[in-house]
């Protein structure tokens, strides 16, 4: 029991968390927005992660830097990306009628090529470097800086979105669209315009989330799906569309792993995950902060 109620278990879930909602916030935004299963995200992580590591090795200027870089080139590879496919199978009757089916295999497809380019890029090896590594003593817990620096900057950028999606006028258009697509045309919503933007901030997002990964975690060219399975988890506990429920969805969904990993052993990992998946999907499929179809 004192294992359980230590500052450093309670530490190592919040900084999780902060990764969680920083993934599930940008694949909230284009699943909600869309309807497009982008299964590649997690992947888009590791390029960021790739992206802030070169740019340490290369030149020496760390992540807090380099960060605004992985955003800028994960959100320019969105734009490609909506632009160039994206659009035109929205556009697309027949496609457009299956949309879920062929989002999922547009980007399983996009996931592979992020894959192995990376790793004829760079080879398979993990790559990690030291950057903060400094340790700092929090209450009774012993903690490393670097992660204090993802956990505060993850929560900031966070709550950023959600202020941002709550309050702004392109904020309300997109919350507008996500909520009632028709009724949102009707008023004068250029849908094709929040789209493309969306894109690019649901991508710069996991750029971001991977520079961030990379100053604690190794990243490889294969590392990026786990995330991509926390990410739907996250979306399902807070509600599909519900930026404030996803956030609540990371907390929760770190806790139960960190302290389940602590109750238990590691090998115990993705049974819980699929298992807090799986139950939720039964007993509450609209999430806990969802709202029932009338």
């Amino acid at each position: 029991m004192d294992q359980i109620a230590s500052t450093q278990l309670l530490l190592s879930a919040l900084i999780l968390a902060s990764i969680y909602a920083l993934v599930a916030l940008g694949l909230n935004l284009i699943y909600g927005t869309m309807r497009l299963l982008n299964v590649a995200h997690g992947d888009l992580m590791m390029l960021g992660g790739y992206f802030s590591y070169w740019v340490f090795q290369l030149v020496g200027i760390g992540p807090l830097w380099s960060m605004f870089g992985a955003v800028l080139l994960t959100a320019i590879l969105g734009a490609a990306c909506y632009l160039s496919i994206v659009r035109y199978v929205i556009g697309n009757r027949e496609l457009a009628a299956r949309l879920e089916a062929n989002s999922l295999l547009i980007f399983f497809g996009f996931a592979i090529i992020i894959q192995n380019g990376l790793s004829m890029a760079f080879t398979s090896d993990p790559r990690s470097y030291g950057y903060l590594n400094s340790i700092l003593a929090v209450g009774d817990a012993r903690v490393e800086l670097n992660r204090l620096a993802v956990l505060g900057l993850g929560t900031v950028a966070s709550a950023g979105c959600v202020l941002f999606f709550q309050f702004s006028r392109f904020g309300l258009a997109t919350r507008a669209l996500i909520q009632q697509r028709d009724a949102a045309s009707l008023v004068g919503i250029n849908a094709d315009r929040i789209q493309l933007l969306v894109f690019c901030v649901g991508f710069g997002m996991a750029g971001l989330a991977g520079s961030l990964v990379s100053m604690t975690e190794t990243v490889t060219p294969f590392g990026g799906f786990p995330y991509t399975i926390s990410a739907f988890v996250v979306i399902i506990l807070g509600g599909l569309g519900n930026l404030g429920g996803g956030i609540l969805g990371a907390v929760l969904l770190a806790i139960i792993e960190i302290y389940g990993v602590a109750l238990t052993s590691a090998a115990y990992r993705s049974i819980l995950l699929y298992g807090v998946f799986i139950t939720v999907l039964l007993i509450r499929p609209q999430g806990l902060l969802g709202r029932s179809a009338r």
